[in-house]
């Protein structure tokens, strides 16, 4: 029987075409642990410990067709909180949970909050857990997306209202918010094909891809609604697409926002912009 350790490097080895090697490890670690039900720091203080883990070869298969690590276990982290995710459901990605921290950061106990394109519900669920009596409610055009964001709501105890509704049309139907914050589509569709595979291949293309000629159209449409349905002083937050700053920036001072800031991530990378009615 092999150890903990082996079994890292079997996999790690098995998927090293299509990670490099820090990743393929991590990707490794990340099986090891969700299959013996264990976190990182109990796996690497046990490494040399023998175990089974009884679908192994299929686990592997699976990644090596590209399949993306959150798929094949079913969970994501996001947030200190695992979340259920499905094919056909947008992975929660670490970069967003800094959106999650500087909407939390600009809003008061109680704040009435908006998650646009909620997806898995991480954003929705994280606010509802970070502020304190927080009244949350998020929407999706996705049956399943829907779906698995109660899930994640129930899962994670707490209370979310969840509404199918359209990005694209008008939403003023859900009353006045303290702060609307939306992770839209916003990958042009011509940065397709240079994608890594498990994202290309696996993730939903409607989550992702935005046609190259009005990459905006998203956040026009939600900037459109918050104009009539954020308070005044409420707080509009919104991942971006690195490039897209700056015309996000005009766009929103175009519509009377004030406050407009364009915020970097972790890596530098212009990942957020947020303004106040």
């Amino acid at each position: 029987m092999a150890t903990r350790r082996e079994t890292v490097r079997r996999i790690a080895s098995a998927i090293g075409s299509i990670y490099d090697p820090r990743e393929a490890d991590a990707v490794a670690r990340e099986v090891v642990c969700r299959a013996l039900a264990v976190d990182f720091s109990h796996l690497v203080a046990d490494y040399d410990t023998e175990c089974s883990i009884a679908n192994l070869d299929a686990l592997i298969e699976e990644l090596c067709a590209g399949r993306p690590v959150q798929y094949v276990t079913g969970v994501a982290e996001f947030c200190e909180m695992d979340f259920v995710v499905r094919e056909g459901v947008l992975i929660p990605r670490p970069e967003t949970e800094e959106l999650v921290v500087l909407v939390a950061g600009c809003v008061s106990d109680g704040a009435r909050i908006l998650d646009v394109g909620t997806g898995s519900g991480a954003i929705a669920v994280s606010l509802a857990r970070r502020v304190r009596d927080a009244r949350v409610t998020a929407v999706d055009i996705s049956d399943l997306a829907l779906e698995v964001a109660r899930e994640n709501a129930r899962k994670n105890h707490v209370q979310v209202e969840f509404v199918k509704m359209d990005a694209l049309g008008d939403m003023s139907s859900l009353g006045e918010f303290d702060a609307i914050v939306s992770n839209p589509p916003y990958v042009p569709q011509s940065d397709r094909e240079s994608m890594h595979c498990n994202v290309r291949e696996y993730e939903p293309p409607t989550a992702l891809f935005v046609p190259d000629n009005d990459p905006l159209l998203f956040y026009r449409s939600i900037a459109e609604n918050a104009r009539c349905m954020l308070v005044d002083g409420g707080v509009l937050g919104f991942e971006i697409y690195e490039l897209y700053g700056e015309p996000m920036c005009a766009m929103l001072r175009d519509r009377d926002f004030r406050d407009v800031e364009i915020v970097k991530d972790a890596n530098l990378k212009d990942r957020m912009v947020w303004c106040r009615k």
